[in-house]
């Protein structure tokens, strides 16, 4: 395939998108001309095909986070696809065909978030894990800004997400697990009871906040 990307120091802009079907293959858009926006507009079965791409990334993802790419260069976007892992995926398309899979796959509240340029990512790992890679690349990336997100059936904000980030992730808890067990089996046998239990009230907290503000 030739090397249709743009140079390195290039930014990418919303009205110099591809059209969206190509979002699935590649890792970023392809800029081109306004001009060809309209000529390379996709037809329905292409749409629909892309719709359905999307659907199932929804449905499979243990959460999705929303961004915007506004003015990230194409080596920062690699950057970040490769701290996500392979877990994740960083996705580009058109909002409207965001909307309609996502409502398809049964998620509701995200429409307001999809806005201007879009990019989402679906996590197929540790949701947390993938929230604290955001929230770091975010800090030395001022251009990536996280709209806000869904996981573990709840609608987060810019804020919620924020606040996930927060959270401790399954690799942290492990490491403390691996430090207890060198202490008393007893601590150890409590951390590891008490640990899940205590993710799982913050993020219930955390849902609760989000849901209220809703």
């Amino acid at each position: 395939m030739r090397n249709i990307l743009p140079s390195s120091g290039s930014r990418l802009r919303l009205d110099d998108a591809l059209p969206v079907c190509r979002a699935i293959f590649l890792p970023v858009l392809v800029p081109k001309s306004t001009a060809d926006l309209g000529r390379n507009a996709m037809k329905r079965p292409e749409k629909e095909a892309v719709v359905a791409e999307l659907t199932e990334q929804f449905r499979n993802a243990s959460a999705v986070y929303l961004t915007e790419y506004r003015g990230l260069t194409v080596p920062q976007i690699s950057d970040l696809r490769e701290k996500l892992g392979r877990d994740t995926s960083y996705t580009v398309a058109k909002n409207t065909l965001f909307r309609i899979a996502a409502k398809e796959a049964g998620i509701e509240g995200l429409d307001e978030m999809l806005k201007g340029p879009s990019a989402v990512v679906f996590v197929d790992g540790d949701f947390i894990e993938a929230a604290k890679v955001l929230r770091d690349f975010a800090k030395t990336n001022k251009a990536l800004i996280v709209k806000g997100g869904f996981a573990d059936g709840t609608v987060y904000d810019a804020e919620g997400a924020k606040q996930l980030a927060d959270l401790k992730s399954r690799p942290e808890l492990l490491a403390e697990l691996a430090g207890a067990l060198k202490g008393t089996m007893s601590k150890a046998a409590y951390l590891f009871n008490a640990l899940p239990t205590k993710v799982v009230r913050t993020i219930d907290a955390l849902r609760d906040k989000q849901e209220k503000a809703a």
